[in-house]
């Protein structure tokens, strides 16, 4: 295994390493004597400063230079006017750590903490916890008894943090920063999607485990699983690449091949080796999109490669490893497969720590707007040209993609395809009333097969549902009535989707109607729920 290049992070000590004449040699300076210790050698030393010590600083570079030849100094001046200054310091670290070239590959970082005030150390242990510094915290300590040339001691260690408010507001930040990357700096509205890109924020930060994504066609899996993989990368916890298949594209014997590799001659037409998509994935985040169509056999070996990080290619006699993070999404539900004999339990288990229902477009429809704005941003930047809705457009519009018969049955590849048609047909960049209207009535053919589902094929049996003496006590009018609200709940997604069906006209005068809301009481007169009626 290659051996990596010591790299050392750290202050220089105003004090600790201060010393002039040849007197300074009888005193333990903390940031040479890291260079003087013959088991170890340090190529580099990034030595961070504030303020006037040039002088200091450079006395220290000859002095390592001629204790350590081999050791490259590079004197790396901060702006930090008060180094008791939390927000202060901790800001100019941040930054330079974000500009920083860290090559993980080939160097191994120590941030050595004994030097500067103790705000420096707290957030360089900040910095370090958090991935920032991609390194190891290092404290070096003097010799027992004070003789020259000894260099004392250094370890590996953490530290005991005490909580400071304005560190932990600017964690949080940073934790909103985060959150805005993994939806675009899309500014979603829907309460349910915004809680649940908080939760996957910190856990993308603070966990290696798989995450499942679940939810329908077109809600955007593919797109967070990738912006969880930058996020992570930004902040040196992967150094890999970002690696996604549709599990529903595998097919018979080359399904094993494509994710696993095979070595030549494992079957006909294998004429060279093949090192498959789990080893391309090795460091970095594999995505398995449909990860319910894959085959049993290729679950067992997934669940292993999961576990061991290692497994067997196509054909081959030797275990190869990789060491990836998964991501699996899909559109099933994975409980019921598993009921049905077409899932394995243990996998479904190993990958259902994490899980996350993303609403499909329906379910977001006060997200529809923000998403149109940013939609509309990412054409002018890829096409050079500004494009706007006006504001008759924009209100014929929204009307629709908000009311029910938007069916979005695509989601929002259904709605970028849109956008994308009215941006591409607008004359100077203004998208008119006359070209909304045309997209609606476009939208209106493209689901036209999707709304006018088949009638129903009989009532109800209300006694699937209800004991038959409770019946007996409802009115014929009830019963009619709760026969059709349970038809149209079962040829529903949703509650919400049931219930715009069932009050698209008076939800239409309340100004924050809540349909889910309505159903369930309007169900519960019956004592049911929407599990028991939907048959779900």
């Amino acid at each position: 295994m290659k051996k990596k290049r010591i790299v050392v992070i750290g202050f220089v000590g105003t004090q600790l390493d201060n010393g002039s004449g040849s007197g300074r040699w009888e005193k333990w300076r903390p940031t040479v004597a890291l260079t003087q210790h013959e088991e170890m050698v340090v190529e580099r030393f990034e030595l961070l400063y504030s303020g006037k010590y040039e002088s200091l600083v450079h006395q220290v570079r000859r002095d390592i230079a001629s204790v350590s030849p081999e050791t490259e100094v590079i004197p790396r001046q901060l702006p930090i006017v008060d180094p008791w200054d939390f927000e202060d310091v901790y800001g100019s670290v941040f930054d330079f750590a974000k500009s920083y070239p860290f090559d993980t590959d080939n160097e191994d970082y120590w941030i050595h903490i004994t030097t500067g005030s103790h705000v420096v150390q707290i957030c360089m242990f900040l910095m370090t916890e958090a991935h920032y510094f991609p390194g190891r915290l290092l404290q070096s300590s003097p010799p027992r008894r004070q003789t020259v040339g000894d260099p004392g001691s250094y370890t590996l260690i953490d530290l005991d943090l005490s909580r400071y408010d304005q560190i932990a507001q600017r964690f949080s930040r940073e934790q909103e920063e985060g959150v805005a990357f993994l939806k675009s700096g899309i500014a979603t509205r829907n309460a349910r999607f915004n809680t649940m890109i908080d939760e996957i924020e910190r856990v993308a930060i603070k966990s290696r485990a798989p995450m499942l994504l679940m939810g329908p066609t077109g809600a955007g899996k593919s797109f967070l699983a990738r912006r969880v993989f930058e996020l992570k990368k930004a902040r040196h916890q992967l150094d890999g690449k970002f690696v996604e298949l549709n599990c529903a594209t595998l097919h018979g014997d080359g399904a094993g091949s494509t994710l696993f590799g095979h070595i030549k001659g494992a079957f006909t037409g294998a004429a060279a080796d093949r090192p498959g998509l789990l080893r391309s994935a090795h460091k970095g985040l594999l995505f398995l999109d449909e990860i319910g169509e894959l085959g049993l056999d290729e679950q067992a070996m997934l669940l292993k490669a999961v576990e061991e990080k290692r497994f067997l290619p196509v054909g081959g006699d030797n275990e190869v490893q990789s060491d990836f993070q998964l991501i699996a999404g899909t559109n099933r539900d994975l409980s019921r497969e598993v009921v049905a004999g077409r899932f394995r339990e243990d996998l479904y288990a190993r990958i259902n720590l994490w899980t996350y229902e993303l609403p499909g477009l329906v379910d977001r429809s006060e997200d529809v707007e923000p998403n149109i704005d940013y939609l509309l941003a990412q054409f002018g930047a890829e096409n050079g040209q500004m494009v706007r809705l006006n504001k008759e457009a924009r209100d014929v519009y929204m009307r629709f993609a908000m009311s029910p018969d938007a069916l979005w049955m695509g989601n929002f590849r259904d709605l970028s395809a849109s956008v994308t048609r009215m941006a591409t047909l607008a004359d100077a960049g203004r998208i008119t009333d006359a070209i909304a209207a045309d997209e609606i009535r476009r939208l209106q053919r493209l689901w036209r097969p999707y709304a006018e589902q088949p009638a129903a094929a009989g009532a109800v049996d209300l006694s699937e549902v209800l004991e038959r003496d409770q019946i007996e006590q409802m009115d014929l009018f009830d019963v009619m009535q709760l026969q059709a609200v349970i038809d149209i709940c079962r040829r529903s997604k949703s509650m919400s989707d049931a219930g715009r069906k069932l009050f698209a006209a008076s939800r239409s005068a309340k100004e924050k109607p809540n349909d889910a809301d309505r159903l369930k009481k309007y169900l519960a007169k019956f004592g049911l729920g929407w599990e028991a009626v939907a048959g779900r």
